[in-house]
């Protein structure tokens, strides 16, 4: 098979993984070396389409000993399949690179002949661009769960983030659509990694030197929508994941039909829904709330009408917060107010007490934050006598807001036509 057929299948085959960010890492360039992936990031691209790309972002293979029912990769779908070689992928990768098409690597693989095997090779590649090749830039790589812990370390060494997809929140969808996997399997290389990263920030600090091991930490991903799973199970998981292995980052997918299945929905999941629980992920990360604040058993999930802070600031309504004796965290915890808001209010009060007019002064919006507060005592924003009054004001603000947005878009595509027109 030629190589760019093999390019071709496999660089699509890997499109429905996210979880592909490279910023944290601060692997610098060497001596007569190539590529720099540095604490801040690194340099992108513009597809046609308008995509930000910057990974060289493929599969090794999409052979694969399993068979998950959402995965287009699975043995029994009947698709091409193709096998890159190391060397095939260190030349691409060193070729894109000279030619400023990547800055990185995005490798991950279908699992062939086994875990082992198949992270054997993952390792080959990592460590030729590294030792050969001598290239310092971006690599973010796949462990395969089951792969032995020697192997899951090895590759820790070569690579700037290392991801394991979970795919599924509980035990009962992993058995219902990947019946081959188990949430301790994919959770066990966690652990190692975790564990492995804590014990080399110990040396680092003990022996001052640089911590070589995974820079950029570790990642997962998971599917919104795939079967009977609720959002209180992708956020609830997503929590543990965050607190008991020091996830960097956990990314979700919708789920998009590639296959037909019976316990599947013949539709893709909406990407406002997607989009909800990355705000709920946000928040759990940088704002103070758990994923039991967010969602319940009487609630499994999210309004897609209105972001999740606003949701719980509506749910949990007593009194408004004043601004000038509430504590950092519940500062947070109002709508419209983020870490910077708030840090920014907590500051300047210090010097004096704050007025309306102050927050203005400071760049604070106060457009959606206005119901849960008083500045000073008083109160600006629209009189309610429920909850539900008060979401319904806030509804019609956001709906006309959403549409005076739509009708500007509309203005704007016209009005650029026109100016076309001239030329």
């Amino acid at each position: 098979m030629e190589l760019s057929e093999k390019i071709k299948i496999l660089s699509d085959a890997a499109k429905y993984d996210v979880s592909c960010s490279s910023s944290g890492s601060n692997r610098k360039n060497k001596k007569n070396g190539m590529g720099n992936a540095s604490i801040s990031g690194i340099c992108h691209s513009w597809s046609e389409d308008g995509r930000c790309i910057s990974l060289l972002k493929v599969l090794f293979t999409n052979h694969c000993i399993y068979n998950c029912n959402y995965c287009i990769n699975a043995r029994s779908v009947d698709s091409k399949r193709a096998s890159f070689t190391v060397d095939e992928v260190v030349d691409l990768t060193i070729n894109f690179y000279k030619r400023n098409y990547i800055e990185g690597l995005f490798l991950s693989s279908g699992i062939f002949k086994s875990c082992d095997y198949t992270m054997e090779k993952l390792i080959e590649v990592a460590k030729k661009l590294r030792t050969e090749k001598n290239f310092n830039g971006y690599i973010h790589m796949k462990a395969i769960p089951g792969a032995s812990e020697d192997l899951i370390k090895e590759l820790g060494r070569y690579v700037d983030r290392m991801s394991i997809n979970i795919e599924l929140p509980t035990e009962e969808s992993l058995a219902l659509l990947a019946p081959e996997k188990s949430i301790d399997e994919i959770t066990k290389p966690m652990d190692l990694v975790s564990k492995t990263l804590f014990m080399n920030g110990l040396e680092k600090k003990s022996r001052s030197r640089k911590n070589l091991f995974l820079p950029a930490g570790q990642t997962t991903q998971m599917i919104v929508g795939a079967g009977n799973i609720h959002d209180i199970d992708v956020i609830t998981r997503s929590q543990m994941l965050y607190d008991d292995y020091s996830l960097k980052r956990v990314y979700y997918s919708s789920y998009v039909p590639v296959r037909e299945n019976s316990n599947l929905p013949n539709i893709s999941t909406p990407l406002i829904r997607e989009h909800r629980i990355y705000q709920a992920d946000f928040l759990m990360r940088f704002y103070g709330f758990n994923s039991r604040d967010l969602l319940s058993h009487e609630k499994k999930d999210f309004d897609l009408n209105l972001d999740p802070k606003m949701d719980w600031a509506i749910d949990n309504f007593t009194n408004p917060v004043e601004i000038n004796k509430a504590s950092l965290d519940e500062l947070l915890k109002v709508p419209g107010f983020g870490p910077k808001a708030a840090r920014k209010i907590v500051k300047a009060r210090r010097a004096f007490p704050l007025k309306f007019e102050d927050l203005k002064k400071l760049r604070i919006s106060t457009k959606r934050a206005v119901n849960f507060i008083t500045v000073s005592g008083k109160y600006y924003g629209r009189k309610f006598d429920t909850r539900d009054t008060l979401r319904s004001i806030i509804l019609d603000r956001e709906s006309s807001e959403q549409l005076s947005f739509l009708e500007w878009k509309i203005l704007w595509f016209m009005y650029t036509m026109e100016v076309l027109k001239v030329f």
